[in-house]
């Protein structure tokens, strides 16, 4: 039965504002079959190009879900005090961050995970029961059950069990965190503070004195003198605006302009007595002084003479009293510290020891005023902090938690890594279930195609390869209705974006047009997903999706018209779509469909995606329940030997059918005609 969408009618409209966006959703039901008992959240996003974490399995890092219709299960949640590492290097609270701002993610390269910069895409707070996660360096952290934090064996949830509906990877005593640790509270900006910074930074970088001599036509000639000439208007900011605390008021001057191989330098100056011995007054070694005088002296003092290159932190400077005064104020924090040798002009250097744990703390600790000195972007996530886990216990309360999404899909929570959702957990966080609602509360992307356009022109965009279809099918039921994805290849093409698509439906067929245009400037490659042509076991685990068989049409048809199109056995399910007959029919199928390739893939139960999957084996097929319940005892994924087993049985059904086979070039026009035909009638 085909969907003639003008006959549809909108039976009611409404509106609902979901958390994470700043306009209304406007809520639809449409009359069609298809859509009896859904409803649709027609939303305007501010990004839909999303970055896959570089954890994740995926060969890819670019994807598209302009339907937001499935869940990951990511129901996580920190506490609000929870101090988030900013990409300037300081700390801010949970609660405290707005979408757009920039944290500290990270991303593998190599044999490491390295950090980088990431941007806050959304932020939402749901009320929970709480936890408490005890970590060996003395930070604690407020959490969720479901959240989950790196370790050195993998991501692992706060708690779980060995078996039973919570069987997960969880944290135990003794789980070692990683991150770049060194967390504590940023220091508080009072009167000793600020002499102590301006004692740093004077000493270390200013000039300052008085001098006698004859001026004609002047009564003395006595003149006062305070100057403090930095690159870095971070510093001199600071600087001059504790002078203005204590009343002292600088005059700003450009001190040197930029030119080849040199940065422009900024001034401040002051030449009237009283400014000058007031700063002289506020720069003095104090007799006793106080915890928050160091701490702002070790600032103020680094911004002037220090510097941190690879992973090393040091102070410099010729003068014996000042490097004896950084001294005692590290040794005071309980900084290990080392002297390094004297230069012919008597420069000395002072180094921080303990790697990068000891440098964090050392800069949330003093809270030095110059960003790019305390950057750690690009530095390896490799560091011997304390970050054991002691303890993990329930506070048997309820209490408002917050969580974020990030470019990287993670970021630093007082001091170790923080896992949240790469694709936005839409359904959980919005108040939705991964059951019923996964088929039946869909969010729509509705500017999608205009936003891509705009992302895919930005000087940043490298032209990375995009794959659609990997979270939520862009051509389930309802892209009849929308037609987003005739603007989303529209942008592609233009952009000449190498890209592809995963998908169950025919309905892509509607699009060959641009597929081949974008074929003809760029690579691209579609695959079908057809777990079995097993009648009955199709309609038990898809039911609301297309016939295989007419998957299999589809992919002949791309195959035909030059479109490289496989074929992706998934999920394989054992007991229920793996037995050598049916993946016998099904690759001869496919062999004659001339599928550039086949591959299978295990099925894997994350989140709540287990308990609906094993609620449904409960009800339809009770007597694999054992067998499913040892597979995946451990976690997501089924053991290793039974991956192999599954991907074994494909390859050695396959091995005398022919994959790959030579295909013709894009054909120069097809018919639209032959697309028009075909249409989703099933909702992903």
């Amino acid at each position: 039965m085909f969907v003639r969408w003008s006959n549809l009618t909108l039976e009611g409209e409404e509106q609902r504002r979901l958390p994470g966006y700043r306009d209304e959703a406007v809520v639809r039901r449409f009359d069609a079959p298809e859509a009896l008992q859904t409803r649709f959240y027609e939303v305007r996003a501010r990004s839909v190009l999303n970055r896959v974490p570089e954890q994740s399995r995926m060969p890819f890092r670019w994807t598209i879900n302009p339907y937001r219709g499935c869940s990951h299960a990511c129901t996580y949640c920190l506490g609000p005090e929870t101090r988030i590492l900013m990409a300037d290097g300081r700390n801010r609270q949970l609660a405290d961050l707005e979408i757009g701002d920039w944290v500290y993610g990270t991303v593998r390269e190599g044999a490491y995970r390295r950090f980088t910069a990431t941007q806050v895409k959304d932020k939402w707070s749901s009320i929970k029961p709480v936890y408490s996660v005890a970590l060996e360096d003395g930070n604690k952290l407020l959490a969720s059950a479901d959240h989950r934090f790196l370790t050195r064996r993998g991501w692992k949830h706060v708690i779980g069990s060995e078996c039973g509906p919570m069987q997960r990877p969880h944290l135990t005593c003794g789980s070692r965190l990683l991150g770049p640790g060194g967390c504590v509270t940023t220091p508080g900006v009072d009167a000793d503070y600020r002499r102590g910074y301006l004692c740093g930074m004077v000493r270390g970088d200013g000039h300052i004195g008085s001098y006698a001599y004859d001026r004609p036509g002047r009564s003395t000639g006595n003149v006062y003198r305070f100057r403090l000439a930095l690159a870095d208007a971070e510093a001199l900011d600071r600087t001059e605006g504790y002078l203005a605390s204590f009343g002292v008021i600088g005059r700003s001057f450009a001190f040197a302009h930029a030119s080849a191989g040199r940065q422009a330098m900024g001034a401040i100056r002051c030449q009237a007595r009283g400014d000058v011995e007031r700063i002289a007054e506020l720069i003095r070694w104090p007799i006793l002084p106080s915890v928050s005088w160091m701490k702002g002296f070790l600032a103020g003092i680094f911004d002037a003479e220090g510097s941190c290159s690879g992973e090393a932190l040091r102070v410099h400077n010729t003068d014996p009293e000042i490097l004896g005064w950084t001294k005692a104020a590290l040794g005071r924090l309980g900084f290990q510290h080392v002297t390094e040798g004297r230069r012919s002009n008597g420069l000395m250097s002072i180094r921080i020891r303990g790697g990068l744990p000891e440098r964090m703390r050392f800069f949330i600790g003093t809270d030095p005023a110059i960003t790019r000195k305390r950057t750690i972007d690009g530095a390896a996530l490799k560091t011997t902090a304390e970050l054991h886990v002691d303890e993990i216990r329930p506070l048997g309360m309820t209490m408002r938690l917050y969580d974020i999404t990030t470019g990287t899909g993670d970021f630093i929570a007082n001091g170790v890594v923080s896992h949240n959702c790469f694709a936005r957990p839409t359904h959980t966080y919005l108040g939705f279930d991964a059951g019923r609602d996964f088929e039946r509360e869909i969010v729509v992307k509705v500017n999608a195609p205009e936003v891509l356009r705009a992302e895919l022109t930005r000087r940043s965009w490298k032209r990375e390869h995009v794959a659609l279809g990997t979270n939520t099918d862009p051509y389930q039921w309802v892209e009849g209705r929308y037609k987003l994805m005739q603007g989303i290849w529209e942008a592609l093409r233009d952009a000449a974006n190498p890209c592809s698509v995963l998908t169950k439906s025919p309905l892509l067929l509607r699009d060959l047009p641009l597929m081949l245009q974008i074929a003809r400037r760029t690579s691209f490659g579609a695959c079908l997903s057809i777990p079995t042509l097993d009648e009955k076991a199709w309609r038990a685990t898809e039911p609301h999706t297309p016939n295989p068989r007419a998957r299999l049409e589809a992919v002949a048809e791309l195959n035909r018209a030059g479109i490289p199109t496989g074929v992706l056995i998934a999920p394989l399910m054992p007991g229920i779509n793996d037995s050598p007959a049916q993946i016998e029919e099904l690759l001869g199928c496919v062999t004659e469909a001339k599928a550039t390739s086949v591959s299978g893939v295990a099925l894997h139960l994350r989140g709540e995606v287990r308990q609906v999957f094993m609620g449904w084996l409960r009800e339809q097929r009770p007597d694999l329940v054992p067998r499913y319940e040892q597979l995946y005892r451990k976690g997501a994924y089924a053991p290793p030997q039974e991956r192999k087993r599954l991907a074994q049985l494909v390859r050695r059904h396959g091995r005398s059918r022919r994959f790959g086979a030579a295909r013709p070039a894009p054909a120069a026009e097809p018919k639209p005609a032959a697309a028009a035909q075909v249409a989703q009638q099933t909702l992903f």
